[in-house]
């Protein structure tokens, strides 16, 4: 009989609940699943095979549907720091000289920003009615990215960050009541009161790293912020 490997385990914090799980690294069967994601180049697929790792990997009980877009991505990437190694390289370009250098980046060096703000998710939309928000999660992406339109997509997204709906006296949580109710909730908003929205929205946390390099070949200073999934693993 072959002798089996011992895989190592370690704990991370999960950023929205403050929650400590614990992990393996992932193996080459794994790290395969998530290769042919980024070979496609299609975000959708990536994400979802992110959620598959996470789902593998993380051995105490958690719910991927409701964690947070910016959990995942911090998940994934503490994962990935203990499986292949605290740095990755990325082709980035010159914008001087448009020559393409190779930059490391130190994935214990990556911060969720916005994290310690505190912002107020509720939104008054009129003098009667209001609403709570969430940040969004994973799956409630995964989800719209499946609509027609960007619009759509856009209203869908919006949609799923609601978590509870006052009217007068009356409190309506979004879970006890169908999609399309809220979609159609959503698409009675005007403009600025849909706006409103979106800026909070906008103010959720998310995974951060401050690029610094010089060109290699001119010597020109760089400065570039990275964001999100996409960005670390061009």
């Amino acid at each position: 009989m072959l002798p089996k490997l011992v895989t190592p385990k370690y704990d991370m914090i999960i950023p929205s609940t403050g929650e400590t799980v614990t992990y393996r690294p992932y193996v080459v069967k794994e790290e395969k699943i998530l290769l042919i994601a980024f070979e496609s180049q299609d975000e959708t697929q990536i994400e979802k095979s992110v959620l598959e790792i996470i789902k593998t990997c993380v051995e105490s009980k958690i719910d991927l549907n409701k964690l947070t877009t910016f959990d995942i991505e911090f998940m994934f990437v503490t994962l990935r720091s203990k499986s292949v190694g605290e740095g990755i390289k990325l082709n980035m370009p010159c914008e001087e000289c448009e020559h393409v250098n190779e930059v490391k980046i130190n994935l214990d060096e990556l911060n969720v920003a916005n994290l310690d703000e505190e912002i107020d998710k509720h939104v008054k939309l009129t003098d009667e009615i209001s609403v709570d928000l969430k940040w969004m999660a994973m799956s409630d992406r995964l989800s719209g990215a499946e609509t027609k339109t960007e619009t759509d997509s856009v209203i869908n997204l919006v949609a799923k960050s609601i978590e509870t709906i006052y009217s007068g006296e009356e409190i309506h949580s979004t879970k006890d009541v169908t999609k399309k109710e809220v979609v159609e909730f959503v698409e009675s908003l005007n403009s600025d009161q849909f706006q409103s929205i979106t800026e909070i929205i906008g103010k959720s946390p998310y995974l951060n790293y401050t690029m610094k390099f010089n060109c290699e070949k001119c010597g020109h200073s760089h400065e570039r912020e990275l964001n999100g999934l996409a960005d670390f693993f061009q």
